[in-house]
């Protein structure tokens, strides 16, 4: 081949190499101008333009006579304007190093505040500022007044630092309650929620701050109002030219709750005291909860839980010590509350469930009369009474006043032999369908977060158990525990023995099961409000009413209502025989039974209390104390439930508590009813709600400082 022929060859080669770049050029440009036009042209807008958010000012929360439980208050902060001081020749160095000092912070932790999360070199959250960087940064609160004027009269010293007053959250805790998981707390919007609700109706913006437990979080979008946001236009060095637009907040609304401080106050104290009953007495006392209700409409009026913690703790950002601290095993884990959250057996409580039971299965009642030993053999198994000793033979109205278990034993069994014992057809399963109509083993759907549906241990559930476990059962049974067996070999030989009992039979309902589930042991687990539900229902004759936090959503102008109304999830029929058969059960609990001793010199024949007890197993650890009720008996106002984890008796823990609420609610003293010293007028919750003024003001009810100075008096608080 010669020499132009190669030459040929090159130049050919170059003119494709040529065109194809130049192809490639021409298709960028139609992808860049054609395809994605529009969205260059909106980044090239952008990129003239930066909006900055101005957070709206949060809703406050009221108690039901218009107390402030959640609200807002004025605080001298310091902010640094970003672009200010980087605009500066040692990009703010100097101005960081001595401002740091002058508001008590390490110039280390104010540098890190003034960086822009996930710019380059910024701190790690929640160190750094996760805003936009044209908008002014706090980095300190409630400073002195000399500070702020210090800042402002020496600006030549601190160009970019702005000191003034700014809307900061408050819990005022009227009357000193706690009321911390209920009300709950907030903390920064994670990068996780901010994707989430991009585009939608509720767009949360990276300086938000949304609830993260408790109202503050159910509540969140109503709280937190809407946001404004002010358009600046910049030039291509990041400097502010002037303001486009501007959109001024909405501040959020106003949450009034059902709850009554003053009723609240006394439900904690008592609470805690019962805790320490419990301790005395020898047991371990370790956590407990506490509700009162309106039967008539599901409206909370108290709830407390025990361990508890502060919520201001959140309003500076909890450390990570303290995070640790209420999240310790060891501390009882504070932020569960045990009112929604924890899930125990219901014990005794429970009889009333079973008795509606046996009416249903219309086993004979009435003045029949069942044998009270203290222990009766069901199967294999020697089952015995807890709370009383043997009675001889006695009705089961009896029974529920003294808390006989083995009566309650053999109406269980004697059910679960009419279904067909262990070779059932067609299981009726009166106890667990009675449970289950009384709204255990599902959420009541409480206007709080994170609510727990806990269970019941029927027939049901013990087959579904089977499904799960069966295959890791039957493998136990074959080859043992041998890691146990090397440290424990009798444990091992226990458990491996349970294995195949289980892996054979685990999934039949026993004689023994039954029985169990009669006095509200074995699986069945539920928490105090359930039973407080409950109970609302057996008071109010099957009306099983959607529990409600909140009672009113106020604008923040006052002027727009929305009231809660009163939901009914659910009815059970309870019929007029069944009904008053109940209340004078419980009744005579007070009056003649295991209630008898918190209840002693009470005012019988003016104000009556139906109850029951209960003592709940808990493995080998101490009891639990269970004291569930209703009152006035004759027209059921108030059900009061209180429990006490590993507290021993429902009479002697937690019995004398609920007392003491009924006395505050009804303003007993001793044997007399003195209505001037009830801690919420006419005994009866308000049905005004408290005014919010156009200024955001609220106006208590009148009755106000009558119930502040009552339960000062009440408690020594003068």
């Amino acid at each position: 081949m010669s020499f132009v022929d190669h030459s040929y060859s090159r130049l050919v080669i170059l003119r494709v190499l040529v065109f194809s770049l130049f192809v490639a050029l021409l298709g960028r440009l139609f992808v860049m101008q054609i395809v994605n036009g529009e969205e260059f042209k909106n980044q090239a807008a952008d990129a003239r333009f930066r909006s900055v958010v101005i957070p709206a000012t949060r809703g406050v929360v009221l108690d039901q006579a218009g107390r402030t439980l959640i609200g807002n208050r004025r605080a001298m902060v310091v902010s640094v304007s970003l672009t200010d001081i980087e605009a500066l020749g040692d990009r703010g160095k100097t101005v960081i190093k001595k401002l740091a000092p002058l508001i008590g912070i390490p110039v280390d932790e104010l540098t890190a505040k003034l960086s822009v999360c996930g710019e380059k070199g910024a701190a790690k959250p929640p160190l750094c500022w996760n805003g936009s960087r044209f908008q002014p940064i706090p980095v300190a609160k409630d400073l002195a007044l000399d500070v702020a004027v210090r800042i402002k009269e020496r600006q030549h010293e601190f160009p970019g630092v702005i000191a003034s007053m700014q809307t900061v959250r408050v819990f005022p805790e009227p009357l000193d309650v706690n009321l911390a998981h209920v009300l709950g707390y907030i903390g920064p919007v994670s990068d996780k929620e901010l994707a989430e609700r991009a585009g939608t109706d509720d767009e949360l913006q990276s300086t938000d701050l949304v609830g993260r437990s408790g109202l503050e979080r159910f509540y969140d979008a109503q709280l937190r109002g809407n946001p404004g946001v002010t358009t600046y236009a910049i030039d291509r060095t990041m400097a502010i030219i002037g303001k486009v637009s501007e959109t001024a907040p909405t501040s959020g609304s106003y949450l009034v709750l059902g709850i009554d401080a003053a009723v609240q106050k006394v439900t904690e104290v008592e609470l805690k005291k019962a805790i320490n009953r419990a301790r005395n007495q020898g047991f371990a006392g370790t956590s407990g909860a506490a509700v009162v209700m309106d039967v008539t409409n599901g409206q909370v009026v108290a709830m407390a839980s025990y361990p508890t913690y502060d919520p201001r703790i959140w309003l500076d950002g909890v450390t990570a010590a303290e995070y640790k601290r209420l999240t310790d095993d060891a501390a009882n884990s504070p932020l569960v509350s045990r009112a929604i959250q924890g899930l125990f057996a219901p014990a005794s409580t429970f009889k009333v469930v079973t008795t509606a039971a046996a009416y249903r299965a219309k086993i004979p009642m009435g003045s029949t009369l069942y044998p009270c030993p203290s222990s009766i053999d069901i199967g294999n198994r020697k089952m015995t009474n807890h709370e009383s000793r043997a009675y001889g033979n006695i009705s089961v109205r009896r029974a529920i006043e003294v808390s006989c278990n083995t009566v309650f034993y053999k109406l269980g069994y004697d059910m679960w032999l009419r279904d067909g014992g262990n070779d059932p057809t067609k299981p009726q399963d009166f106890i667990e369908k009675m449970a289950l109509k009384f709204g255990l083993g599902k959420k009541t759907g409480i206007d709080l977060p994170s609510e727990a549906s806990g269970r019941v241990g029927g027939r049901a559930f013990k087959t579904s158990q089977y499904e799960q476990y069966k295959d890791v059962w039957c493998f136990r049974a074959k080859e043992g525990y041998p890691s146990v067996a090397k440290t424990d070999p009798a444990r091992a030989a226990y458990l491996k023995l349970l294995a195949q009992e289980n892996c054979t039979d685990g999934g039949k309902w026993r004689g023994g099961d039954a029985a169990n589930l009669s006095i509200g042991q074995g699986d069945t687990s539920v928490t105090p409000l359930q039973m407080a539900v409950l109970y609302s229902a057996i008071a109010n004759g099957g009306k099983l009413y959607q529990p409600r936090v909140v009672k009113a959503i106020v604008s923040p102008d006052g002027k727009t209502v929305k009231a809660t109304k009163p939901k009914l999830k659910g009815k059970v029929y309870i019929s007029p025989s069944l009904r008053e058969y109940l209340l004078t059960s419980l009744r005579g609990v007070i009056t003649d039974g295991t209630g008898k001793t918190p209840f002693a010199n009470w005012p019988q024949g003016r104000l009556e209390v139906a109850a029951k007890t209960g003592s709940g197993e808990n493995g080998d650890k101490d009891p639990t104390s269970w004291f569930a009720s209703f009152a006035p008996a004759d027209n059921p106002r108030y059900a009061v439930v209180m429990m006490v984890e590993q507290g021993g008796t429902g009479a002697l823990t937690s019995g004398p508590g609920v007392r003491k609420i009924y006395e505050a609610l009804y303003g007993i003293k001793g044997e007399k009813l003195k209505p001037k010293q009830a801690v919420i007028r006419n005994s009866r919750p308000a049905i005004k709600l408290p005014k919010v003024k156009s200024d955001g003001s609220v106006e208590a009810i009148d009755e106000t400082k009558r119930i502040d100075q009552v339960i000062k008096n009440l408690y020594g608080l003068n």
